[in-house]
């Protein structure tokens, strides 16, 4: 059985001296003691309630205290809500990506592999042509690729985000 969180062993020993400094009756010496509340088992749970709201309260202080010192860290990158400032800003736009691959398909119209690609921080997608890249790709590869998302060889992957930043470069640059 697991011990209560109260108990340690300073506890443990304070409650040994008061018992065997009240031999089991009242804690505070009365010899026909009136007060039910100076009996040894009923002191004791007073007591043993004590120490566990001041666990309690210390947890509390403690939690608060870590709480503080997490928001006064200042290696936040960017705020969280409100606007950017000027540094933030440029910090955001450096970690992010140029672009964000959406999908890879062939084109119903010149049976070419394609991928759909969305440029960071805007709405604009762009249909990116891979010509012959997925030529070298089996055919079974090529299907689960564009059917399911499969990971395509690593060679063929680094040509298509070659192409990818290729074509998002020259967008954003007209």
């Amino acid at each position: 059985m697991a011990k209560p969180k109260w108990v340690t062993p300073e506890r443990q020993s304070h409650l040994v001296k008061l018992f065997t400094r009240s031999k089991g009756f009242c804690v505070f010496g009365h010899k026909p003691c009136p007060f039910p509340e100076h009996h040894y088992e009923v002191f004791i749970e007073g007591l043993i309630g004590d120490w566990v709201a001041d666990d309690k309260a210390q947890q509390q202080a403690a939690w608060q205290e870590a709480r503080r010192q997490m928001h006064r860290l200042a290696d936040r990158r960017y705020p969280l809500h409100g606007q950017f400032s000027a540094v933030t800003k440029d910090i955001f736009y450096e970690a992010q990506p140029q672009y964000y691959l959406e999908g890879l398909g062939i084109s119903g119209l010149t049976f070419q592999a394609f991928v759909k690609v969305r440029v960071a921080s805007s709405f604009v997608h762009l249909h990116v042509n891979l010509g012959d890249t997925l030529k070298t790709v089996s055919k079974a590869k090529r299907r689960k690729a564009i059917r399911y998302g499969k990971e395509l060889p690593e060679e063929t992957q680094r040509q298509i985000d070659r192409l990818c930043s290729l074509a998002v470069k020259h967008y954003l640059e007209h």
